[in-house]
């Protein structure tokens, strides 16, 4: 289990590209990377819903730090061997991070995932201090009152109880509601989902998201004219055909 050696410091944007990519919301830059990565259109992002118990939070952007859990039965390693590998866990969420944010993406390999929650109080505190900004995952997650402030919850599930949940494997590739992911990987999420943006395509996102949005623009203001209708979309449609 050790750390995987693609630190998201190799492929760190500058901050105001992170800002900027913190503005759009993730809707937006699924449909940016249609433009810049059009091979991306139909994978890359998460397919299946999310409990999200804080919609109003802003999005989220980070590098992806990943682990795999289970819930349903003890780990079957002994007590001393939980600690370290538990311990281990936390020096790779808070390895090499400063002010890069990270986001946890954490898959659930029971096969009744979220059967005991990985994520309440204690673990949105921890992981929170140690840089991480939310986190992505088709387990379950409880104490929605007391988790830490601003801290994003995307999860398959909210339950009572944490069962024997542990840390089975960690900085390793997971797959979560069809999202396959990797250590380090730049992760963006909201209330939506989430999605991984390529590194390489990452600083020309909010350009392309401008244009669509001045392309949507036009659309949106010819709706509210008293003389819209369907020969009227067509023509700024173009004549063919669009969305």
């Amino acid at each position: 289990m050790n750390p995987s050696t693609n630190s998201p410091l190799s492929f760190s944007l500058s901050n105001s590209d992170l800002a900027a990519l913190q503005r759009l919301d993730t809707p937006t830059v699924c449909n940016a990377l249609e433009i810049v990565a059009p091979e991306r259109r139909g994978s890359g992002y998460t397919v299946f819903p999310f409990h999200c118990p804080r919609p109003e939070l802003s999005s989220i952007v980070g590098y992806a730090r990943t682990a795999t859990i289970r819930a349903m039965q003890p780990s079957g390693r002994t007590a001393s061997d939980d600690t370290a590998t538990r311990i281990a866990y936390y020096h790779y969420v808070g390895e090499r991070s400063g002010d890069v944010p990270t986001i946890m993406v954490i898959e659930d390999l029971d096969v009744i995932p979220g059967y005991g929650a990985w994520w309440g109080e204690v673990n949105t505190t921890l992981h929170q201090a140690l840089g991480s900004v939310g986190v992505v995952t088709n387990g379950s997650i409880r104490d929605l009152d007391d988790s830490a402030p601003g801290f994003h919850l995307l999860a398959g599930a909210v339950g009572p109880s944490h069962a024997w949940v542990h840390v089975v494997d960690f900085a390793k590739p997971v797959t979560v509601h069809g999202m396959a992911v990797e250590d380090g990987d730049l992760i963006h999420a909201d209330q939506h989902g989430a999605v991984v943006i390529p590194h390489d395509v990452a600083a020309d996102i909010p350009a392309a998201a401008s244009t669509i949005a001045a392309n949507e623009r036009r659309l949106l203001d010819a709706a509210e004219r008293p003389d819209f209708n369907a020969a009227l979309l067509a023509q700024l449609l173009g004549g063919g055909e669009g969305h």
